[in-house]
């Protein structure tokens, strides 16, 4: 290697993109964490979970995601694309690049059908309030990103 030159060690994937052990570890996480809330409900830490099934944008592949969710009303839902780090997580680009498959399920009430639609503007701006009086923590997390979280409304189809 020549002087003044960095190892390059992200074998080829996106700046910031997690590496295959990562991946995987999230995976298993994610399968566990499903299971759970299939068996015994979605509250962790005081917050609400649902799964979110997607597919994956490149493979197609049907992927389940759990995901902190706040209720609007019946038939809404918030979900917020924090996920720590510099870029989106897997799950809402694959939402978005698919989103009339996107389904939710809920525990105790099954699959429902969703249409994503991502916040902005006023209607980000209520959202967030929402999300962070019912759970300050995410405005925690925000001030330490430096990317603005995604906020996707989730109705019913």
């Amino acid at each position: 290697m020549a002087t003044g030159q960095k190892a390059d060690n992200s074998g080829g994937r996106q700046s910031g993109a997690p590496g295959k052990l990562s991946l995987w570890f999230q995976r298993r996480m994610n399968a566990r964490t499903n299971t759970r809330i299939r068996r015994k409900g979605g509250k962790v830490m005081g917050m609400d979970l649902l799964i979110l099934h997607t597919l994956g944008r490149r493979s197609g592949e049907p992927r389940e995601s759990p995901i902190t969710w706040f209720a609007e009303d019946e038939d809404t839902w918030l979900i917020i694309a924090s996920g720590g780090g510099s870029r989106n997580p897997d799950w809402y680009v694959n939402l978005m690049a698919h989103p009339d498959k996107a389904v939710i399920e809920l525990p105790g009430r099954g699959t429902i059908p969703v249409a994503p639609h991502r916040l902005d503007g006023g209607d980000r701006e209520q959202a967030w309030k929402h999300i962070t009086t019912s759970q300050p923590r995410y405005e925690k997390y925000q001030r330490k990103s430096e990317r603005q979280y995604p906020v996707v409304r989730l109705v019913r189809r």
